[in-house]
């Protein structure tokens, strides 16, 4: 029999599994105001640093909405994949299955990005691929992997399918949390060659998008997953 890593949950996903409920129950409706990071600390009995974290994972997912200097808001959660997304990131596991359906998403996104994008995303994704490619160093991870996101945000976009947008965007939202991100870092971008080369490989994604060449804009992104899964588990996936 083969076991797994036990890993305890930590108290940011608690506090994150409790408001998560609430608003389930409708204890906090659409657009209903959440109760303060600090009544919320004192309530369950944790720091405010934690309800952070947590109130971040929640925002990212496209549950709530942080409405600066006003407070946290409830946000449609129809109209994402919250509830199924929220808790992916608890074990390297799940990144696993993150970067599974994003392998199997988002070249078809790509490829309807090539036959749909308007002038403006083109401009917008080789910016993007420009900041990408002066950020290309371990030193400055964060600052890139934000970048990352925003690009894949972006092609999304591109595609002009609503629907698609807001099936992938609290998908991609996920880059935002913490173990994903170290997850990224420990396997995908570990030192200056290995983050150079993911760059240049979101570069042929927006060349293939701006000539209009669908064909050419999956392999890219799929050859950007395959690089993904070789240094992650050593094996390829099949993305069709």
């Amino acid at each position: 029999m083969e076991f797994r890593k036990v890993r305890p949950t930590k108290a940011s996903t608690e506090v994150a599994q409790q408001l998560l409920r609430a608003i389930k129950e409708g204890v906090f409706p659409v657009d209903a105001k959440l109760p303060s990071e600090a009544e919320l600390a004192q309530r369950m009995g944790v720091s405010r640093p934690t309800v952070r974290e947590a109130l971040s994972a929640l925002e990212a997912v496209g549950l709530i909405e942080a409405r600066p200097g006003i407070g946290n808001f409830v946000k449609n959660p129809t109209e994402s994949m919250a509830f199924e997304a929220l808790f992916l990131l608890e074990t390297e596991a799940s990144c696993l299955e993150i970067m599974e359906a994003r392998t199997i998403l988002e070249p078809a996104v790509a490829e309807l990005a090539a036959q749909k994008r308007t002038d403006d995303q083109i401009s917008l994704l080789f910016a993007i691929c420009e900041e990408l490619q002066s950020l290309a160093h371990p030193a400055r991870f964060d600052e890139y992997f934000t970048a990352d996101k925003r690009f894949h945000l972006a092609l999304v976009q591109a595609t002009g399918n609503t629907l698609l947008a807001a099936a992938m965007t609290p998908l991609i939202n996920t880059m935002d949390q913490r173990i994903y991100r170290e997850f990224t870092r420990a396997y995908y971008m570990k030192d200056l060659p290995s983050i150079t080369e993911v760059a240049a490989l979101h570069r042929e994604v927006a060349e293939a998008v701006a000539a209009g060449e669908p064909h050419k804009a999956r392999e890219a992104m799929e050859a950007h997953w395959r690089r993904m899964w070789r240094l992650v588990s050593g094996e390829e996936i099949l993305t069709r």
